[in-house]
């Protein structure tokens, strides 16, 4: 039974216009000079050049529009039919906006890592069965040059994927030879396994290799966490000998892959400012980095075109779907160079708000003059809203006369010094990693021991908190740090 009902609702939707706004406000310069690339191809009624300060027929176009309100006016409803679907809502991010994937055009350099092991693989005499059995090995071995995968569940692989009956003794066999090949330590299964198989092809016969071969196979727990008293004491050996015998272990490669692999499989993206920011004697000169972007504006082709039609009524409908047609790709040129302004402005205003925010940094440098700053900071001195300037923070660089910078290295949390000061945590982690460099290698200075030096110098911290810095400088325990 259908029943007829009245119902109020609240809706709040984007334009297209809005919508094309915040997709600019995120794409970074680098991917801006393609994306006006795109539009200039896609749409006609868009042209390189500076803008005209009289475009032909467009008075003549307003006066149209006014004189013809009694007629058929047009809308977007008018560019888009029943069926169609705008682009926007076809697309679908199931991830951050912080977190944006960039799309990187894959190219190919010379042999990868695998095809390097597969072409060595191929020089030894082996039978169908082994080359078989290689390939497959080579194929689970990540771009480090590890094989984590067990033996026996490549095995069941071999069986259930290929119908290829093989045993692990056999796997074995063939693993020996891929671990004979280039780059050392390849194929290994771990961390102590690859250094010894790196160690086996060096000159055995000197005393510190011999030591360093021992040193990993007996007595690795020890040497990964820096038990060197343990291990003097074990096999009787001085100090010096086992400072040699450890300068040994560590001109090795942890990840043997990495050599062959980083080249070809990892894009490396030049980082291209998005401001340049410039002292001067009378201050700062911040402007945008927009040598690379063209100017926009409509053609004037176009222009007239539509200027044309208003003066021929007579031709109106037959001509509708040209009109229509001209008329949508203006007003898309149009929404594209207004988008472009506003993203302009939108990002210089944010930038000279961070500008103000940390005008004693950008003076020399010193990151221990950076002030505490959040997104809320920024967004109550421009009146944007808080994720507008997540966007504009979001891969965004600036150019300084000491370095570039992405936009997100000026905000951080605060913390309060004994004299009631609120200082950027960035200062904390400053002095500890300047205390760290500085520390006695031989005895390390503990989360403790930081902790109390920054309590002394008036930073009201705990050592969980310390602790928390620490690692988020990449920095491992004091234990770890230690050295002969």
């Amino acid at each position: 039974m259908l029943n007829q009902r009245l119902q109020q609702k609240l809706l709040q939707k984007l334009s297209p216009q809005q919508i094309q706004m915040i997709k600019l406000l995120e794409v970074p310069t680098l991917q801006m000079e393609q994306r006006i690339k795109k539009e200039l191809e896609e749409n006609p009624a868009l042209e390189e050049g500076p803008e005209e300060e009289d475009i032909p027929g467009e008075n003549e176009d307003e006066q149209y529009e006014e004189s013809d309100k009694d007629q058929e006016e047009f809308t977007l409803d008018d560019y888009i039919e029943e069926d169609d679907i705008p682009e926007y809502r076809l697309q679908a991010k199931n991830y951050s906006k912080d977190d944006e994937k960039r799309n990187e055009i894959p190219f190919s350099v010379g042999f990868s890592f695998h095809e390097h092991l597969e072409s060595q693989l191929s020089l030894r005499d082996l039978n169908e069965k082994q080359k078989i059995l290689g390939e497959y090995i080579i194929g689970n071995i990540d771009e480090d040059g590890y094989l984590r995968r067990e033996l026996i569940n490549i095995v069941d692989d071999l069986a259930f994927l290929q119908n290829v009956e093989t045993t692990e003794s056999e796997l074995e066999e063939v693993l020996a030879i891929i671990q004979d090949l280039e780059p050392a330590g390849v194929g290994a299964r771990t961390l102590r396994e690859s250094l010894l198989l790196q160690l086996e092809k060096r000159d055995n016969s000197l005393p510190s290799m011999k030591l360093a071969h021992t040193i990993l196979s007996s007595h690795f727990e020890e040497f990964t966490k820096r038990h060197y008293d343990k291990i003097i004491s074990r096999l009787g050996i001085t100090e010096n000998e086992l400072k040699a015998a450890i300068d040994e272990i560590l001109r090795l490669n942890p990840k043997p892959g990495g050599v062959y692999s980083d080249p070809y499989n990892k894009t490396s993206q030049p980082i291209i400012p998005d401001f340049i920011l410039e002292l001067l004697e009378d201050g700062f000169d911040l402007h945008l980095n927009s040598k690379n972007l063209p100017e926009l504006r409509l053609s004037s082709a176009y222009s007239e075109m539509l200027h044309s039609y208003s003066k021929d009524k007579s031709q109106k409908k037959e001509m509708k779907d040209a009109v229509l047609f001209v008329k949508q790709k203006i007003d898309s040129a149009k929404w594209f160079i207004d988008a472009i302004k506003q993203r302009q402005n939108t990002l210089l205003l944010t930038m000279n708000a961070i500008l103000e925010y940390q005008q004693d940094y950008f003076i020399d440098g010193d990151e221990t003059k950076l002030k505490p700053m959040i997104l809320k900071d920024v967004a109550e001195m421009t009146g944007l809203d808080i994720s507008t300037v997540s966007r504009v923070a979001n891969s965004k660089f600036v150019q300084t006369h000491f370095g570039i910078f992405p936009l997100k290295f000026f905000f951080s949390e605060g913390l309060q010094t004994d004299s009631g000061e609120e200082v950027s945590t960035r200062e904390i982690k400053r002095i500890l990693q300047d205390c760290i460099e500085n520390e006695q290698k031989r005895r390390p200075l503990t989360d403790e021991s930081l902790t109390d030096i920054l309590q002394e110098k008036g930073y009201q911290i705990a050592r969980r908190t310390v602790a928390k810095y620490r690692e988020q400088l990449n920095i491992p325990v004091a234990r770890l740090r230690r050295e002969i």
